[in-house]
């Protein structure tokens, strides 16, 4: 529970109550209700000021992009904690169009790098996993040296594999590498961490984002993502490939994404994961 220093200086009027209410495996959620109306509020115990500010860029870039997400109100540190104060988004109580958000994403991909290279200007920061975004000439050096090589190097190190583990990985690697060498990749504009929970739909039924792990890079691992908990329908990959049809192969490809994302799992949250993580990289050296 925080304290009544919170109230004093977070910067908005009029405080009347802060409830703690769920907000994911990252944060500590706080709903903050003003005389204004409500905002919320994430805070990570014991971390700098600047814990935030790639998800503050994050939602810059989505706003810039056009995309319905929280606004940023404030950020800084508070008690020894950082927190991240953002507007308040008032959910629909029943499923809104998957078509409207596949086409949501769809615009978004649309919009890319300004220099041309795969990273983003913010590295990605959470209590477990930090990717410093550094950019790249080529995804194929983001996604695979950056991104997965460094967590197939901390599933090793915590022990969550073993040393066919290991094997298995390094022949995923190459077929990765060869695939996405011979793959033309555009630095899109990602979400990032796009899964079920990380979109909702508004009292008026527009779909919104939040919660983003922001990159430029191949919109694919977007939707290879997505795919890992089957949080949404057919109506939304069909309306996405009429908004922005997808590159031939883009099936074995999208794999690679769903890999990386029961990886990020596995490294988190333990074992349960593992059987997921084995499947599909067995499906993608029997797809190669």
């Amino acid at each position: 529970m925080l304290n009544k220093q919170w109230a004093e200086e977070l910067p908005v009027d009029d405080i009347q109550k802060i409830r703690p209410v769920a907000g994911g495996d990252v944060n500590q959620a706080y709903q903050v209700e003003t005389s204004d109306g409500p905002y919320f509020l994430l805070t990570q115990p014991n971390r700098s000021a600047d814990f935030y500010e790639g998800e503050i860029a994050g939602l810059e870039a989505l706003e810039n992009a056009g995309v319905t997400a929280p606004r940023v109100i404030g950020s800084g540190q508070i008690d020894g904690d950082a927190y991240l104060l953002i507007t308040f988004l008032h959910q629909a109580r029943g499923e809104g169009s998957q078509r409207d958000l596949g086409k949501l994403v769809a615009n978004m991909h649309q919009h890319y790098s300004p220099n041309g290279k795969f990273g983003f200007d913010k590295p990605s920061t959470s209590s477990d996993i930090t990717y410093s975004n550094e950019w790249r000439d080529t995804w194929r050096e983001l996604f695979v040296d950056q991104r997965m090589d460094e967590l197939a190097d901390k599933l090793i190190q915590n022990g969550s594999w073993n040393k066919n583990d290991e094997e298995q990985y390094q022949n995923v690697r190459e077929i990765m590498n060869e695939e996405l060498k011979n793959h033309q990749s555009k630095p899109s504009l990602l979400h990032g961490d796009l899964w079920g929970g990380n979109h909702m739909f508004l009292t008026d039924g527009t779909p919104a984002l939040f919660d983003p792990n922001a990159l430029y890079g191949d919109r694919e691992f977007d939707l290879g993502c997505s795919l890992v908990f089957h949080a949404f329908s057919d109506e939304f990959y069909r309306a996405y490939q009429e908004a922005y049809p997808l590159d031939p192969g883009y099936e074995k490809r999208l794999n690679f994404y769903s890999l990386y994302l029961l990886m990020i799992h596995q490294y988190k949250f333990g074992p349960i994961y593992a059987g997921g993580v084995n499947r599909t990289m067995n499906e993608i050296i029997a797809n190669a």
